[in-house]
């Protein structure tokens, strides 16, 4: 049998193969069933595989990835790079591997660096869904909303939950303390939770037997008609102090009592009705009373103007009453010829008050001697032909005399 030798690897007479690994030559076996080229091809890509795994090792160590499980993968590189039954530079690899080993070291405290930092991350989301639970179970039990409250409380331990079932390890001791302080809050909030709805128990209770004794009194108003709406305000006013409750016999009640009101209010529309049908005759009386109190003119003679209002008002009060609808209307026109009769009678009053009348004599004295001062002032700045003199005599001049107009004019 003819030999072979390549770098690594020798295959002698026998067809036994040989490696070169680190200077020794040392007998890897034979393949009596192949060609001497398909074993030797068969040896090398026994080396081929361990350089993938070497490669691979490796690119994990770039990546950062868990440096345990790269532990493991050098520690089985290591061993089946001892004596392999493969064609290569099989201490190549072995240098590799101890490079890889080598960098472990500063990976590792990495490592336990970043699993601190994950770790703290942990048990600040704990926390936070601590806090989270004891903000909701310190609220005032009668202002909670115990069906969102509820929904949250467990949003927030299905969070609790998701973080123990984390891959991140954390303190026992911190981990454990933090599950009693969110246990006492869920309980504490599930014990006021019970307690409220006690309490709304009793509450509907009360509330139905008020609301059962205001129907029966509704609807006893009922034969009473229009005369009833006074005491079925009431009533419906009693009604509105008393908790709502969303339960069925609520709503029930409630219909009766409405269909009450709905009886004693339209009794009091038919009522209504008929009075406005006697009540439009008044309305035309009124009317032309209105007509006749607008053609009143008290600046002409204030004395004359009271008398006819007041005889205007006796026969309105004598009309009667007049259609809802139009009462406003009526009463708002018959004010605004009080108020201008009134208007009339005050400014008489002030232009003849004795304080007035001094204020504005003073007043027009100091105008009447400012204007002549400046009368002659004007003369004089003509006499000088400055035009700028002239024009600002002119101006100031005018201004009092537009102030005594109007001094005047309220006299």
């Amino acid at each position: 049998m003819s030999t072979m030798q390549s770098e690594f690897s020798r295959v002698d007479e026998n067809g036994n193969f040989y490696v070169l690994d680190a200077g020794t030559e040392r007998l890897i076996g034979s393949q009596p069933a192949m060609t001497l080229e398909a074993a030797q091809a068969f040896y090398t890509k026994k080396f081929d595989d361990l350089e993938a795994s070497v490669r691979l090792l490796e690119q994990r160590v770039k990546a950062k990835a868990d440096v345990k499980s790269i532990q493991k993968s050098v520690q089985k590189l290591i061993s089946e790079l001892e004596s392999p039954a493969a064609i290569g530079n099989l201490q190549s690899l072995r240098d590799r591997v101890a490079t890889v080993t080598g960098s472990l070291t500063g990976l590792l405290e990495e490592a336990n660096a970043k699993q601190a930092e994950l770790s703290a991350e942990a048990l600040l989301a704990r926390e936070t869904i601590v806090i989270a639970a004891e903000e909701l179970a310190a609220k005032d039990p009668q202002k909670v909303n115990y069906k969102t409250g509820s929904a949250k409380m467990l949003e927030l331990f299905t969070a609790w939950q998701g973080l123990q079932k984390s891959s991140v390890k954390v303190s026992k001791s911190k981990a454990d303390a933090l599950w009693q302080r969110f246990s006492k809050a869920r309980n504490t909030f599930d014990s006021n939770k019970r307690q409220f709805f006690s309490a709304q128990d009793s509450l509907v209770k009360a509330s139905k037997n008020a609301k059962s004794d205001l129907v029966a009194k509704a609807e006893a108003l009922v034969e009473k008609g229009a005369e009833g709406t006074s005491a079925y305000k009431d009533l419906l006013a009693s009604w509105k102090t008393l908790p709502k409750t969303k339960t069925k016999s609520d709503d029930t009640l409630w219909a009766k009592f409405k269909a009450a009101g709905d009886a004693i209010y339209a009794a009091k529309s038919e009522k209504m009705a008929a009075d406005d049908i006697e009540f439009k005759a008044n309305l035309e009386v009124k009317l032309a009373l209105l007509e006749e109190a607008e053609k009143i003119d008290p600046s002409k003679d204030l004395a004359v103007a009271k008398s006819t209002l007041q005889n205007i008002q006796g026969r309105w009060e004598k009309a009667g009453k007049v259609p809802r609808d139009s009462m406003k209307k009526l009463d708002d026109r018959l004010k605004a010829v009080e108020a201008k009769i009134k208007n009339v009678e005050a400014e008489i009053w002030r232009k003849s008050d004795p304080a007035t009348v001094d204020r504005t004599n003073s007043v027009r004295t100091q105008l009447e001697a400012s204007i002549a001062k400046l009368e002659a002032d004007l003369e004089k700045a003509k006499s000088t032909g400055d035009s700028k003199k002239i024009a600002d005599a002119t101006e100031a001049l005018q201004t009092k005399q537009a102030w005594l107009a109007v001094v005047i004019a309220n006299t």
